[in-house]
């Protein structure tokens, strides 16, 4: 059982910047497929990025690649989401989700419904941007 903790939301203006938190617990660190999705009132959740734990590059969705960037600290078992150049679209519940990793998936999450087969869920934080 991996218990998943987000962190880091709030309100910028369009161009800032942010750094979501992804704390993990229990399972085993390094063998995760680990994600952010989003999603915005009244819209249907996206999926933003994704990684392999166990090392591996990360795969980020057209909307948000080369302003949004995933790392990982391993001593703290913690992902990020760095993300710069913030614009008001951007703006949604942001959700951490994580399953154990499967070798024969890959770990690139292009859609919002990968959230559903995700085994660990965060309970979200709230980025807005305003313009």
């Amino acid at each position: 059982q991996v218990q998943l903790v987000e962190s880091g939301g709030g309100s910028v203006q369009a161009g800032g910047s942010l750094r979501l938190s992804c704390a993990a617990s229990g399972g085993t660190w390094s063998n995760l497929c680990m994600a952010w999705f989003r999603q915005a009132p009244g819209k249907e959740r996206e999926a933003v990025a994704s990684i392999y734990t166990g090392g591996a590059i990360a795969y980020y969705v057209p909307a948000v690649e080369g302003r949004f960037t995933l790392s990982q600290d391993n001593a703290k078992n913690t992902l990020y989401l760095q993300m710069n150049s913030l614009r008001p679209e951007d703006t949604a519940m942001y959700y951490c989700a994580a399953d154990s990793f499967d070798p024969m998936r890959a770990c690139a999450l292009r859609r919002g419904s990968d959230y559903d087969r995700l085994s660990y869920r965060g309970q979200g934080t709230q980025v807005t941007v305003s313009s």
